[in-house]
């Protein structure tokens, strides 16, 4: 579903009165994606200037690029800070990223533990970008 469908319809639910949180379509994947050291080598805000002459992973740029295709949602999720937008925008148009939005500012250091009232998932980068695979693992969770 693109992202037209589904902002058509949040509004049409809104329009007839239903205050609802968006919920996307079964199926579709909201990405939130970090940049350095994910897509691209691991440039600190300490470094704005090889923020512009780095270069995307080729694995990264394509699996990407086919999530977009195939309907799910990418955001960026980045550390850098908003000062980095234009460079961050620009250097994303420049190899071809397909995105729906870019959020800046993520909390910097890692070990992130996400609470959410929507359903999460997490995958750990180790250097390979692929399309994701099934495995079982351990994750904390709350106490029912």
């Amino acid at each position: 579903m693109k992202r037209e469908e589904i902002d058509k319809m949040l509004h049409d639910k809104v329009e007839s009165g239903e205050k609802v949180s968006p919920i996307l379509p079964s199926g579709v994947k909201n990405y939130l994606i970090d940049i350095d050291g994910t897509i691209t080598d691991d440039v600190p805000n300490e470094e704005p200037e090889r923020m512009s002459t780095c270069l995307p992973f080729e694995d990264a740029l394509n699996t990407c690029n086919k999530w977009f295709d195939d309907g799910h949602m990418i955001c960026f999720f980045t550390s850098r800070v908003e000062e980095h937008r234009l460079v961050t925008e620009n250097w994303l148009a420049k190899h071809g990223f397909k995105y729906h939005s870019l959020l800046m500012g993520k909390p910097r250091g890692g070990n992130y533990h996400w609470i959410d009232n929507h359903l999460v998932r997490a995958t750990r980068y180790k250097g390979k970008f692929t399309d994701l695979v099934q495995k079982e693992v351990k994750a904390q969770v709350f106490d029912d």
